[in-house]
């Protein structure tokens, strides 16, 4: 696509505050910027002024989505311990995660991140955090393959600490020193985390989970976070073994455990939070502390339904994530929109959530969860042109009565072509700046590795 284009004739959904629709909208692009939008047939002014042309008839055009947590290395232990709750199906891969070095780790990234572009995602958020000693520069390793695919990365240099011997549940193989998860953290912030507005690295820092980390790795993660400027990320409430572990080794729930480290915060996100009191939801949403919801995640792992209806309601930062490849084999985060809508409703009702709300989970609400809703999760002029064609004339969608029903509640729509600011990352269902082929052929041979 070419620097200055215009996108003309498709279902425009803004995500903008007013929750704006043009239902024969157009969309101008330049500098990889969003230069104007409207109803209707562009200006002739604007027609003048942008000669490359983009026929959108029969699309839904909407911002990039949005992903708040992944575990890109997971894509290679896909369909193991399939019937397992969140512990066990832990300590079943753990030994082979151990094992896991800078090639395999970017052949993964590069298989999760194709399947994740090709289901409109343009900004990733992963978080990695087993670090085996001499596996080489992982977290390099996954910039690299997002940048070669042409995606927004918001990456984590995590961490463990907290090994069996010390009450953990990872081996101790499998842990680090908190000083060497400390000093290795702050190196990768150093090196790859860009803060401009429109940067497509930004690198948080993000201890495990309660059950895998001290209370000094948490509390120093958090100091050193905030003397570098960057955002914090862990997994928290996601099971109910999870808030056993803390009443148990704490004396309080996950919540309270992670306040009293100063983990909550408008600089901090948690994935999960499927196990939140009314009072934990209050917090929350009070302290503007992010949640990042995967609900087939936690379906597949039957780790419950998080209260989503209430954080959004009470004014917390809700985005949507896909989770561990290895617990969310589907791997695409378009189809998230449908999922969260369905199990909201499973949970609270019929009328709990619209397709347009699970919608804004994706979008706007993944923007708000990274810190970033000055500049991607909607269509509005001056914002960075993240932007999805959904394909709605195939033989799932012709016809339905409303667009956006076809992406939040029908089979997830083909992308007839995605911009991550501004420049063509899929086409026609296909990457252009990546092989599938032979994308699946490393990721085949990386999977056969750790196999092995």
């Amino acid at each position: 696509m070419a620097a200055s284009t215009l996108i003309e004739g498709g279902h425009l959904v803004t995500m903008d505050a007013a929750g704006t629709e043009l239902t024969r909208g157009w969309i101008a692009v330049r500098g990889g910027r969003i230069a104007g939008l409207g109803e209707g047939p562009a200006p002739s002014d604007v027609r003048d002024a942008f000669p490359d042309r983009v026929d959108a008839r029969g699309a839904l055009i909407t911002p990039g989505l949005v992903n708040t947590h992944h575990h890109l290395y997971q894509w290679l232990t896909r369909g193991w311990a399939q019937d397992s709750i969140l512990f066990d199906w832990l300590v079943a891969l753990y030994p082979t995660w151990s094992r896991i070095d800078e090639g395999t780790a970017g052949a993964a990234a590069a298989g999760a991140m194709a399947v994740l572009a090709r289901s409109g995602c343009t900004t990733v958020g992963d978080h990695h955090y087993i670090f085996p000693r001499g596996s080489g520069d992982i977290v390099g390793a996954i910039v690299h393959e997002a940048s070669e695919l042409g995606l927004r990365l918001h990456a984590t240099r995590g961490s463990m600490d907290l090994g069996e011997s010390h009450g953990g549940l990872p081996p101790d193989f499998a842990v680090e020193t908190t000083d060497d998860a400390l000093a290795a953290s702050a190196e990768a912030v150093t090196r790859y985390h860009d803060a401009s507005s429109d940067s497509m690295v930004r690198v948080a820092i993000a201890p495990c989970s309660p059950f895998s980390v001290t209370a000094d790795l948490l509390r120093e993660s958090a100091a050193l976070a905030r003397s570098l400027g960057v955002r914090l990320h862990t997994h928290g409430a996601e099971t109910v073994e999870e808030e056993a572990f803390c009443h148990e080794r704490f004396g309080m729930g996950p919540t309270d455990y992670l306040e009293s480290l100063g983990w909550l915060g408008p600089d901090v996100w948690m994935a999960h939070c499927v196990h939140l009191s009314e009072a934990d939801v209050a917090r929350f949403a009070a302290t503007g502390t992010g949640v990042a919801h995967c609900p087939s995640s936690n379906a597949r792992l039957a780790a419950g339904i998080a209260p989503v209806r209430s954080l959004v309601d009470a004014g917390a930062p809700v985005g949507l994530g896909v989770d561990g490849a290895a617990s969310n084999e589907h791997g695409r985060l378009g189809s998230e929109i449908r999922q969260a809508a369905l199990l909201a409703r499973l949970r609270d009702g019929a009328g709990a959530m619209p397709v347009r709300d699970a919608l804004r989970l994706a979008t706007m609400g993944g923007a708000r969860v990274l810190g970033r809703e000055r500049e991607i999760g909607s269509l509005e002029v001056g914002k960075l042109a993240d932007i999805v064609l959904w394909e709605l004339g195939e033989v799932e969608h012709a016809g339905i009565a409303d667009p956006v029903a076809a992406l939040g509640l029908g089979s997830l729509p083909r992308v007839r072509r995605m911009l991550v600011q501004g420049r063509d990352v899929v086409v026609d269902g296909e990457l252009t700046r990546g092989d599938s082929a032979r994308i699946a052929g490393r990721v085949a041979q990386a999977a056969e590795r750790l196999r092995a």
